[in-house]
């Protein structure tokens, strides 16, 4: 693993650099689960696109830059180093577009990386039901075969940014007779077709940051079909890798957040506290760990290697530590934790780390019975 950048990343990391400190907003955006706030995050997702700089590893005729896979990382480190806004389209160039380069058709890609790109088409995941939460070979909501496509039917529930947004991805079982795993298929579908209906899940804090969908004979055409029919499965794994152990939860996020509980622990005078010190020291440590281990994959991608089940070890390890991050900066703050917005919503959001994107129980299974081959 080569840790010196060459002239082209260390170009590219300064081109990047000027353009978020010319670029990104005095104020923070508006929350994006509210509709203003979405509309303010998507606009903001034109002005990265017009600088190619939306989805800076794909291609360009599909509206990136051919970036290699540490240039983007470096986008990602300089991105939450300057404070950039949240990115709305996370579930769509984050998720959905790794799967779609892995099984997608020419046509696919060409039809909805664009739009991707800029924003003007925005993903929801649709994958947990009522009743298959972490399961997800228990879902039933199903697809039944008509002619040029399908009818799907069911509910997903707990649909991140599907208040909003303008499509989804999600398993549909279209072998009721098949084993748990198999008789899946992966469909891509419009959240306004005729048969759909959206209704937000309110939060702590009033706001619709998730969805259930409801799907009520929706027809979705055989092009709009990823992977082959009954390759579900196979396919949203592809999905789950990218969402544990590379793309969602780049180390940029705590390598910023890290920064601040530095700079925290100093203002506060805590710095002669040895026990609140060594829990800041320790997040720092971590943050870059995760940074080292994040290049380490990069390298392995880069000579024909894959994600594969080690990405259940980054999602165990990013997700303890942002919860142990934001749990330090509030003992740090003390009572007055709970009005510091920024520490305290982060350490809200961080709560679910260990739940979203397969939870840690689970990863902690896959770890044992795929990495040390221990006995189910």
């Amino acid at each position: 693993m080569d840790l010196d950048l060459d002239d082209d990343t260390r170009a590219f990391r300064d081109e990047v650099r000027a353009f978020l400190r010319e670029h990104v907003p005095a104020e923070p955006l508006p929350s994006m689960d509210t509709p203003e706030g979405f509309e303010a995050h998507r606009a903001w997702e034109h002005t990265l696109a017009d600088a190619r700089l939306s989805v800076v590893s794909w291609p360009r005729d599909l509206g990136g830059r051919d970036a290699s896979l540490l240039q983007w990382v470096v986008f990602e480190e300089e991105y939450f180093a300057a404070g950039a806004p949240l990115r709305v389209s996370q579930n769509g160039i984050f998720l959905l577009a790794p799967t779609l380069f892995a099984h997608g058709t020419p046509d696919q890609l060409s039809r909805l990386l664009p739009p991707m790109a800029t924003a003007d088409e925005i993903w929801a995941q649709a994958w947990s039901e009522p009743e298959a939460g972490s399961d997800l070979a228990g879902i039933k909501s199903r697809a039944v075969r008509v002619d040029g496509g399908w009818l799907l039917s069911g509910q997903k529930t707990w649909s991140t940014r599907a208040t909003y947004a303008d499509r989804g991805f999600g398993l549909f079982r279209t072998d009721p007779g098949a084993e748990r795993h198999r008789g899946l298929t992966y469909f891509l579908f419009d959240l306004r077709a005729e048969g759909v209906t959206v209704r937000g899940i309110s939060q702590l804090d009033g706001e619709p940051g998730f969805a259930e969908i409801f799907l009520d004979d929706v027809f979705v055409p055989d092009a709009d079909v990823l992977g082959g029919v009954g390759d579900g499965w196979k396919v949203a794994m592809s999905t789950a890798s990218n969402e544990r152990g590379l793309s969602l939860r780049s180390p940029g996020r705590f390598l910023a957040a890290a920064d601040r509980l530095v700079e925290l622990m100093k203002t506060e005078g805590v710095a002669d506290d040895t026990a609140l010190s060594d829990r800041v020291v320790d997040a720092w440590i971590g943050a870059r760990a995760y940074q080292l281990h994040t290049w380490a994959t990069v390298t392995r991608l880069a000579d024909g290697g894959e994600l594969g089940a080690e990405s259940s070890i980054g999602k165990l390890f990013w997700s303890q530590l942002d919860v142990s991050l934001h749990e330090t900066a509030l003992d740090i703050l003390g009572a007055r934790g709970e009005l510091a917005g920024g520490w305290l919503s982060g350490y809200l959001f961080s709560l679910a780390g260990p739940i979203y994107a397969g939870t840690n129980e689970i990863q902690r299974n896959v770890v044992a019975e795929r990495l040390l081959g221990l006995p189910r």
